[in-house]
């Protein structure tokens, strides 16, 4: 059978990938991002499928099936990663965010397009006190359309990831009267992948900030003469907290047992994972995002190593733009696993209820 998937709020196109390796037809994704959507489209080789900018409301009421000329309950898979900033424990202010009602209409798209599954990933925060408000509505509200949902926390690091990534994935399985047979991936044995086995092969960036001639994004931030005293000063894996007192910025001289941020202004170790990998990891002042050996933040093109994006992936728009949309993707490596895990328990399930190809 055809496992087809849509891939809505797309981003760079991190899940889609994965979960083509895994085996998906992904028969279109969408965003509202402009640059996002230039960046699949640059990357045809990888991702051959349409991606268009699009609004998610503009695809409700019907317009997403007649687009495709897809029936209800015909499709595999839609997944997707409605904007999490939101639902961010690290957000400030008051709980309303406009961004936090794409996760209804996400589950409005369910609702229309009935999929045999659908794959959410999110912050863990959505299922803190700012997300439970939606969460507990929407999850109810695809219970009583016949789907089991399944939620776990996992971080990408026990799955072939080079990263410390914590994410919570939503997996709705469509029961069609028979017993649910999803189960989340179990962590992967063994060594964890490190930095060094990553990106250690990469020679030095210019030191100007420029692209490398011939490594594409392979260009970091120059540093000041103060920061690189800092990075200088810091051993592996460290961040503020481990500085000299002459060389802390007079905001962190404060403990960060108090403030908190104890892992900005820090630093990489060679042969441990990565930290998470956010929207500003090309900022030496926003986490560990130091280089472990070299005085200078990791590059664009390490970040998306990171990500477990391919070498050969291009990214379009702004550095400010790239960052952010490899800082924002779902890792490649993770999306694949999961991907895998859904066919394979669909699998399962179709041979202990002998059921046909048919997904609807």
């Amino acid at each position: 059978m055809k496992y087809t998937c849509i891939d809505s709020f797309a981003g760079a196109g991190g899940l889609s990938l994965g979960l083509t390796n895994a085996g998906f037809d992904v028969l279109l994704s969408f965003d509202f991002d402009a640059h996002c959507i230039a960046t699949q489209n640059l990357n045809k080789k990888r991702l051959r499928h349409p991606a268009r900018q699009a609004d998610v409301n503009d695809l409700l009421g019907g317009a997403l099936l007649r687009e495709l000329n897809l029936e209800q309950g015909e499709l595999f898979l839609l997944a997707g990663g409605p904007p999490c900033q939101g639902f961010s424990v690290q957000r400030i202010g008051n709980d309303r965010d406009a961004r936090n009602t794409l996760v209804s209409s996400y589950f409005k798209l369910v609702d229309e397009v009935r999929p045999a599954y659908f794959l959410m990933e999110n912050v863990p925060g959505i299922t803190g006190k700012r997300g439970r408000l939606i969460l507990d509505k929407e999850i109810e509200r695809v219970t009583k359309l016949g789907y089991a949902v399944h939620c776990k926390t996992l971080d990408a690091q026990d799955f072939g990831v080079p990263q410390r990534r914590r994410r919570v994935f939503f997996v709705g399985e469509r029961l069609d009267g028979y017993l649910p047979t999803f189960e989340f991936p179990a962590p992967m044995r063994g060594k964890k992948i490190t930095v060094r086995e990553v990106i250690g092969h990469l020679p030095p960036p210019p030191l100007d900030g420029s692209e490398h001639p011939t490594i594409v994004h392979h260009r970091s931030d120059k540093l000041s003469e103060l920061n690189k005293k800092r990075l200088a000063a810091l051993p592996p894996g460290k961040g503020r907290d481990h500085l000299p007192p002459e060389l802390l910025a007079d905001c962190h001289k404060i403990s960060s047992s108090i403030i908190g941020h104890r892992n900005v202004y820090g630093k990489m170790a060679w042969d441990e994972v990565a930290p998470t990998i956010t929207a500003r990891f090309d900022s030496f002042t926003r986490g560990l995002f130091g280089h472990p050996e070299q005085l200078r933040t990791i590059s664009l093109r390490e970040g998306a190593l990171l990500q477990t994006f391919p070498q050969d992936f291009v990214f379009s728009g702004s550095k400010v733009d790239i960052a952010r949309q490899i800082g924002n993707a779902v890792p490649v490596k993770l999306a694949e696993v999961l991907g895998r895990q859904i066919i394979s328990c669909h699998s399962i399930k179709a041979k202990q209820y002998d059921l046909s190809d048919a997904v609807s």
